[in-house]
């Protein structure tokens, strides 16, 4: 009896955090679909090619977030989760929950605000996923708080030493700063239990965002966050002036 308390206060849980990813994601969406998507002027040039636009990439990310939040929804839904969460008993205080989101609310608002527009994209994607996968894995709280301190170290040094735009380009010392603690997490990672998931981090935290800065830049032609960042600087020099005089060839 206590096992289906239980479980019908996760599906109520369930059914609140479907809302606020849907409210979030239609946010974004709605944000979105403000950018040009066929025929737009962007800086003075015209473009007609779909692909081109700036609004695909999140259109996607977004629209892909809402469609989950929906699936998320129809599932507690169908399990009771709505009738127990409009029963408020899906609301009660639970520390460990508190802090696995609160934790994870830090961790986004870094990534987002201090570390995307500052820091190399691939260095604080990595970042992000190690954390992510390391902090949450196995639901330690000890983790959950190494994680979050791990983002937001290089992300409030980043807000602080290069709060103005103009200084997003500035010398890669956040850049540095995020390498050394990306690879201080990964070794945490590593001297931790040595399941599969844990053999897969650095991979993962590393293939993800390459693959999708690549895809990004080179294959829909996009603007990536801070394009002079320390990786992607020389990702970007090495295709134009090494690999893609190739295939001209």
């Amino acid at each position: 009896m206590e096992q289906d308390d239980d479980i019908a206060v996760l599906r109520a849980r369930d059914f609140w955090a479907a809302l606020v990813l849907m409210a979030v994601s239609a946010f974004f969406l709605w944000r979105t679909s403000l950018i040009p998507l066929f025929g737009g002027n962007r800086a003075g040039v015209s473009g007609a090619s779909w692909y081109n636009s700036a609004a695909v990439v999140p259109l996607g990310i977004f629209g892909a977030l809402f469609v989950l939040a929906v699936i998320l929804l129809v599932i507690a839904t169908r399990a009771g989760g709505a009738k127990t969460a409009l029963t408020s008993v899906g609301i009660g205080w639970n520390s460990a929950e508190a802090l696995r989101f609160s934790t994870i609310a830090v961790i986004i608002t870094a990534y987002i605000a201090g570390l995307v527009p500052r820091v190399d994209f691939i260095l604080s994607s990595g970042l992000l996923i190690t954390a992510l996968i390391y902090g949450y894995h196995t639901g330690a709280p000890r983790r959950m708080c190494i994680a979050a301190i791990a983002v937001l170290i290089p992300a409030a040094y980043a807000f602080v030493a290069h709060f103005p735009q103009s200084q997003w380009s500035a010398p890669h010392d956040d850049d540095w700063l995020t390498l050394a603690v990306w690879i201080g997490l990964s070794i945490i990672a590593w001297r931790g239990p040595r399941d599969a998931v844990a053999r897969a981090i650095p991979i993962i935290a590393l293939a993800a965002p390459v693959i999708l800065v690549c895809a990004m830049a080179f294959g829909f032609r996009q603007n990536v966050p801070n394009r002079g960042g320390l990786i992607f600087s020389q990702i970007e020099y090495h295709y134009y002036v090494n690999i893609r005089p190739i295939w001209r060839n």
